[in-house]
């Protein structure tokens, strides 16, 4: 058994710890041609070698003890190597620290609970050791150790040495985090089984005859050619043929029995042109893909934050500003932008970009880790030269390095002074990036370095091209909404009332405040005759160009009805609605998705004669009134669907309100958004309103700062009238009978009422109308007629009956009988027309009055 025991235990040495170490350490004995020899001499000196130590052992020891009792504390030792192998099967999280201090602190134990006694037994130590323990102290008793009795040295030594070796292993291992060489080795063994097994193959190259010399270096020159003959793959005919994958793998599984794996392993990599790679070098490369691990992670970073820091806001110049702070002082120390001139105006850009052709480009916006770099200043106009980088970059469409700008002179032929001052400022590396987007050229983008020793290099420049690339897309975005908000806002403004029309019936105040995205919001005042004022609000669905074109065609369309048409509120959303449907109809056929249907319009007619207010909805909020006593209330206007849904007739109310009362007209931006419902807007706006003694500008400023929010998402308009009264005095009443005489008498009774009011001129023309239109009511018309004269800023004169019948305009012929009269009232008053009423037709003819415009 001893024999047996000695021979195993020097193939162990030998194999997996003399060899590795001469192979790895690449010592001139294993580079000699036969090393079979070696191996058997070192196997032989290592036999000696143990036989001597155990006989060592044996004598020291004592010769009375059983071989039994060595074998077991043999036994005790090996066993110190369970925690790390049981570990490494089935723990990831073990480490080369961990191993190493549990085996120190196991086989610590192991010598001194076992080793130690059997040294005391034999005299060499103390009998009082194993009694009383070391010093005395009883706790620290070898075989009893901590006070732990009732057991026998064998499994008290197993015990304690198992608990400090896994408890030393396991703390240490979590305390000190596997690195990358350990989790590798970590994953082959503990997930061994969630892969298919394979066979290792080499994919290295060798030929046959180096592996045969490599077989016959350590088994012999017989051993090598029965391992060369016992491999049944096809054999290369030649010895410097390439060897297959197969048969390197059968040499080294050769090699395995004489040398073992270990050594195997590094005798066929030599030959095989695979090194073995040290754990520095590993280190190092692993260092290596860090760092470049690092650096692509903060590139993300930095293209992360230009992605959520450019573009915030759709102002170009705000666009470039964000371009220029994201990325200094990160990856560059100053930053310039210059976009072209017509990107910074309102011209349409051409392909590239500058409508003129030249290379002229204004300073947008500069950043940098100081303030006194001489740089062209923000505003600055600046024209490349033919071979400067910046040209270079436009005219190609990529980026441009210099990394040494020193050893570059083509960047200054702009400004040869400046560059010189830039150069001994310290800047020392320049990449510039077109600006392009969506096919166009929008400027040019120039990083800077000077602080940062280290000049820009290829993936520099890959960086500050995706970066240009991403902001140009967040210019263009601002550049063409800026032309579109500005194209909408002139267009709106321009369909909106500039100054709203001279009239007595009401005193007005508005106030139209667009959003960032402009939208259709609208309102109008349009005077009617007979004293009488339209009042009208609007709101189109979406915004942009379409809305600000969509609420100047509905505007105009409200004026056509209003005026020469004078329909009623309800008719007049009912022909509106019909128009929104035939407008969406064309549009649909004509492919455009973009609809008219869901606009809202309130429409309120106010005569300052009566007092009575005409009003009707399309889905529109219902307007506030204002009473003379500060009290406020929100009409009770029936609701009606919005315009282009149609399905439903339009219903319109009437009211009578007293004089100096406020009628506020209003869109939902005013009164809605996302942090305020509308409710507690309407209530708001109650509360704004309760004032008796605000005139009408007072209540649109007031209102206004109350409930204008700090970011506006929607276009507001506000239109406050608050009304008036035609005085007595100033209207004049009569009933006309049906006979031929009566005209002569309302004829005199005009006469004499011009006459008091000091409108002497007017007496002639007047007679006539009255003349004309008293008779063709008598001819044509049915039931009583009635004659209205209205002194406001301009003199009316009305007839009303009960026809529905409307006189027309006509050319008489030299023969006809008729057709004259409505020529001359048409001559003579400033306009005239027609509207119906529930009863009948009115027919009026308006004269300016002396001081008014056209009197």
């Amino acid at each position: 058994m001893v024999i047996v025991e000695t021979t195993a235990l020097s193939t162990m040495v030998s194999n997996s710890l003399v060899m590795p170490l001469l192979l790895r350490s690449k010592s001139r004995l294993a580079h000699r041609d036969n090393l079979a020899g070696l191996v058997l001499g070192i196997r032989r000196a290592t036999i000696v070698l143990l036989l001597l130590l155990g006989y060592a052992y044996f004598r020291v020891a004592g010769e009375q003890t059983a071989l039994v009792s060595i074998g077991l504390v043999s036994f005790a030792a090996v066993a110190q190597f369970a925690p790390a192998i049981l570990g490494g099967l089935f723990w990831k999280g073990g480490t080369r620290r961990g191993v190493l201090v549990g085996l120190m602190a196991g086989f610590a134990v192991w010598a001194y609970t076992l080793v130690l006694p059997t040294f005391a037994d034999a005299g060499l130590l103390s009998a009082s050791f194993l009694r009383e323990g070391p010093l005395g102290i009883g706790l620290l008793r070898p075989q009893q150790l901590f006070g732990l009795a009732g057991m026998d040295p064998i499994s008290h030594a197993m015990f304690w040495s198992a608990l400090l070796n896994f408890g030393g292993y396991v703390a240490v291992s979590l305390a000190d985090r596997p690195d990358a060489a350990e989790r590798a080795q970590a994953v082959q063994f503990v997930d061994i089984f969630e892969e298919p097994v394979r066979e290792r193959r080499w994919q290295v190259r060798a030929t046959v005859g180096e592996l045969q010399t490599l077989l016959e270096r350590f088994l012999g020159r017989e051993g090598a050619q029965r391992a060369l003959r016992s491999y049944r793959g096809r054999k290369p005919g030649s010895p410097a043929a390439e060897a297959p994958p197969e048969l390197v793998h059968h040499a080294e599984a050769q090699l395995v029995g004489s040398v073992g794996a270990a050594s195997a392993r590094l005798a066929v990599a030599a030959v095989a042109g695979e090194e073995e790679v040290g754990t520095d070098e590993v280190m190092e490369m692993i260092g290596e893909a860090s760092q470049r691990v690092e650096l692509v992670r903060w590139r993300l970073k930095l293209l992360y934050a230009a992605t959520g820091g450019i573009g915030t806001t759709l102002d170009v110049t705000r666009t470039a500003e964000e371009l220029t702070q994201v990325a200094v002082p990160r990856f560059a120390d100053y930053v310039a932008v210059d976009l072209a001139e017509s990107v910074l105006g309102d011209e349409e850009l051409g392909m590239n970009g500058i409508i003129t052709g030249s290379k002229r480009m204004q300073r947008a916006a500069v950043t940098g880790i100081r303030d006194d770099v001489p740089f062209f200043a923000v505003g600055d106009l600046i024209t490349f030269g033919p071979s400067s980088p910046q040209a270079r970059s436009i005219e190609s469409g990529q980026a441009v390095l210099v990394p040494r700008l020193r050893d570059a002179t083509r960047w200054q032929e702009m400004d040869p002074a400046r560059g010189s001052r830039i150069i001994g400022y310290g800047i020392h590396s320049l990449i510039t990036a077109p600006l392009s987007a969506r096919g166009v050229l929008l400027g040019v983008v120039h990083f800077w370095r000077s602080e940062k020793p280290e000049p820009f290099d290829q993936d520099d420049l890959s960086l500050a091209a995706e970066l240009a690339t991403r902001a140009a897309v967040s210019l263009d975005n601002a550049r063409r909404y800026t032309r579109e908000h500005g194209l909408a806002v002139a267009l709106q403004r321009r369909l909106l009332p500039r100054a709203l029309p001279q009239q007595n019936a009401v005193e007005v105040a508005s106030r139209y405040l667009p959003a960032q995205a402009v939208g259709g919001d609208w309102f109008d005042v349009i005077p009617l005759p007979g004293a009488r004022v339209a009042l009208v609000m609007g709101d189109i669905v979406g915004h942009g160009l379409h809305a600000a074109a969509t609420m100047g065609q509905l505007r105009t369309a409200v004026h056509n009805f209003s005026t020469p048409l004078d329909l009623p509120p309800d008719e007049l959303l009912s022909r509106l609605d019909e128009l929104v449907a035939l407008i969406d109809q064309d549009a649909i056929a004509a492919g455009d998705k973009t609809t008219v249907t869901g606009a809202t319009c309130l429409y309120a007619v106010y005569d300052s004669v009566s007092g009575n207010c005409a009003i009707a909805s399309a889905g529109h909020l219902a307007p506030a009134l204002v009473h003379p006593d500060g009290t406020v209330e929100f009409l009770d206007v029936p609701s009606c669907l919005p315009l282009g849904i149609g399905g439903l007739p339009f219903e319109g109310a009437e009211l009578r309100l007293p004089e100096g009362s406020r009628l506020v007209l209003f869109t939902d931006g005013l009164v809605e958004r996302r942090d305020l419902d509308v409710d507690t807007g309407l209530q708001l706006l109650r509360e704004t309103l309760a004032h008796a003694d605000r005139s009408p500008e007072e209540t649109c400023d007031a209102v206004l700062d109350a409930l204008l929010p700090e970011v506006q998402s929607d276009d507001i308009a506000l239109l406050v009238a608050r009304t008036r009264m035609v005085g007595p005095g100033q209207v004049a009443e009569w009933d006309v009978e049906s006979e031929p005489a009566a005209v002569r008498r309302v004829r005199a009774a005009v006469s004499a009422r011009l006459m008091e009011w000091e409108l002497e001129d007017l007496v002639y023309t007047t007679e006539l109308i009255c003349s004309e239109l008293i008779t063709n009511a008598m001819r044509h018309a049915t039931g009583p007629i009635k004659v209205r004269l209205i002194r406001d800023r301009a003199l009316t004169f009305e007839v009303s009956d009960h026809s529905s019948t409307s006189p027309h305009l006509r050319y008489a012929a030299g023969m006809d009988e008729g057709g004259r009269g409505l020529f001359l009232v048409a001559q003579f008053a400033e306009r005239w027309g027609t509207r119906y009423t529930k009863d009948g037709k009115v027919i009026w003819a308006e004269q300016a009055t002396p001081g008014t415009l056209g009197g």
